[in-house]
């Protein structure tokens, strides 16, 4: 049996960053609903799969790179424009969320090969 505690660990962490963008995302001017409406967004960027793994990893991994938010968010922040900080602070939200839940970044050879481990995996071993 694995020892799940830095497992749980950086799980929490992801957990603080996604609670962090629910307060920065109470300091731009848009209603309470848009955040959960446009937190599903980002997976979108699953249909590159639909051309192949390859293409498919390339895009869904851009889309959720934290550094891209970050910069997005920051440059949002800098240039006081609240569409772009939303944007990058929507990114950086669902990445955390995902990454929270087990699903990180695609190795080109399919969908459920993440930096985290193969999807499924962690949860069939915790059983055991």
């Amino acid at each position: 049996m694995k020892n799940r505690s830095m497992e749980h660990l950086l799980r929490l962490e992801e957990l603080g960053f996604f609670i962090l963008t629910i307060y920065l995302f109470s300091l731009l001017p848009f209603p309470w609903w848009v955040y959960p409406l446009l937190l599903i967004i980002p997976d979108i960027s699953i249909l590159g799969y639909m051309i192949n793994a390859v293409t498919g990893s390339y895009i869904y991994n851009f889309i959720h790179h934290r550094g891209i938010a970050l910069i997005l968010y920051i440059g949002g922040v800098l240039l006081v424009s609240p569409y772009l900080a939303l944007a990058g602070l929507i990114l950086f939200a669902h990445s955390s969320m995902d990454r929270f839940f087990g699903y990180g970044l695609k190795h080109p050879s399919g969908f459920k090969d993440t930096h985290l481990g193969t999807i499924g995996e962690n949860q069939e071993n915790a059983e055991e």
